[in-house]
């Protein structure tokens, strides 16, 4: 329950079917459970105010994940000592505008209670600048601020602001007292900022925010309201090759941003939001103190739980067979309960086959042919309801087995910014067309809400 004059806390339901497909064990359960504040019900339904049939989608989003012991933490990696009176400036890109704005906070993997004292969004406008007049309080359930209790996240009241697509938005949250370690998420390819001690979250300037960090701490998720025209969100989950490890910093040139970019420049119609739910080492079975919970038991929280998710992209084992050498029947086994999930929950799932790496030091001939046996099955198996080829995409012609040289971040495992547009390049837009009168039927819908049950 929340300490104060935040919303108070509620246990999300989960469908017992599905925690039945996705149970990999106790521990594993046990993750999936958590505390949820949402929002007022006046706030939830405050979509009418703004518009006629307008709906709630994920403009932007970043698996949460547990603080990384001190002693393995990269420099500029504050999650295991928290934060103590300070405000986190977090960056986040849109990849569809909207006409209001929400966020939510996870204090999923904390010890104790957080407070933020005071939440603010804005327009970026570089750096840790905020475009003038840009800047909107956010507030929870009527209140500037909100306690997150320790499993539990938060999800803020509509604020009424135009969000443009493909900008980045600045969210700053002054944690005030101690918040012990902080959930986030490591790998965000892209400068953050943390200031000295005070409340900055109102300040439009770059001043106080002295500290600079390459992780997302706190931030969970960001909701536009957007009209019927929205088709939904695509969920882009995996591991690092999704996350953009050694993309271009700033430079927001993941494969599911080249996508949104893609989607927005395609002929008027539909309009697919594109979220990135990658985590850089993350595996379909195995949990991991520096690399997140396993996909198995973080399915129904990042991509079956994000507002208005429709599609699901999955590009994930090449940490199996990497890190364990675990057997490609077991690796097919977690991606049919993660098919199953998602169609328990009416949302379509494409599978994804695994890119080249030959070279890298995760390569043997053994690893390989596991490689090639799961994107064999990827290709013919018939459980995904499509199949997009990275594998095909970003691999050397004459050499099928290593990156395109032109495509090779240089460590022989992830693209470089090329190569992620190349992978963004090869997905075939046709998988994300509904029916305009499914569109039409689902945009007031419940389930396209975040809020629901």
């Amino acid at each position: 329950m929340v300490a104060n004059t935040g919303t108070v806390g509620t246990m999300k339901a989960v469908p017992r079917a599905l925690l039945v497909r996705l149970a990999i064990g106790i521990a594993s359960v046990a993750v999936l459970a958590g505390i949820i504040v949402f929002p007022s019900t006046s706030a939830a339904g405050g979509c009418g105010t703004h518009g006629i049939a307008c709906r709630w989608v994920s403009t932007w989003a970043a698996a949460p994940m547990a603080a990384a012991p001190e002693s393995m933490a990269a420099p500029d990696d504050f999650s295991a000592a928290g934060f103590a009176n300070q405000t986190i400036r977090d960056i986040a890109w849109t990849s569809v505008g909207g006409q209001a704005a929400r966020i939510g906070l996870s204090n999923r993997f904390g010890t104790q209670p957080v407070t933020f004292g005071q939440v603010d969004i804005g327009i970026s406008a570089g750096g840790a600048y905020i475009a003038p007049d840009t800047n909107h309080i956010v507030t929870f359930a009527g209140s500037r601020s909100v306690t997150i209790p320790p499993g539990g996240s938060a999800v803020s009241d509509p604020v009424k602001m135009t969000v443009p697509a493909e900008t980045d938005l600045a969210v700053s949250l002054y944690a005030r007292g101690v918040t012990g370690p902080a959930t986030y998420h490591s790998d965000a390819q892209q400068v953050n900022y943390v200031s000295a001690s005070g409340d900055y979250a109102d300040s439009g300037s770059a001043g106080p925010f002295t500290i600079t960090s390459q992780h997302w701490y706190f931030l969970d998720d960001v909701d536009v309201q957007v009209g019927p025209q929205a088709g939904g969100t695509i969920v882009a989950f995996g591991d690092s090759i999704t996350d953009g490890y050694r993309s271009d910093v700033g430079a927001n040139a993941r494969w599911p941003n080249d996508l949104a970019r893609r989607l927005l420049a395609d002929p008027p119609g539909q309009v697919d939001a594109v979220v990135d739910e990658g985590i850089s080492g993350n595996q379909v079975l195995g949990n991991s103190v520096l690399f997140g919970v396993s996909a198995e038991a973080r399915f129904l929280r990042d991509a079956v739980g994000r507002t208005g998710a429709r599609y699901v992209i999955l590009l994930e084992g090449i940490n199996d067979i990497g890190f364990n050498s675990t057997p490609v029947a077991r690796i097919i086994a977690g991606y049919l309960n993660l098919v199953a999930a998602a169609h328990a929950a009416g949302l379509k799932i494409f599978g994804a086959t695994l890119t080249p790496f030959q070279g890298s030091g995760y390569y043997t001939p053994a690893r390989e042919a596991e490689r090639e046996a799961i994107n064999q099955w990827i290709r013919t198996s018939g459980a995904f309801d499509g199949v997009i080829d990275f594998d095909q995409a970003v691999r050397d012609p004459a050499d099928p087995l290593r990156l395109l040289p032109a495509y090779d971040s240089g460590d022989h495992l992830h693209p470089n910014d090329a190569g992620y547009q190349a992978m963004a390049d090869s997905i075939n837009l046709a998988l994300f067309q509904w029916p305009q009168a499914t569109r039409t039927a689902s945009a007031n819908s419940p389930s396209s809400d975040r809020s629901r049950p």
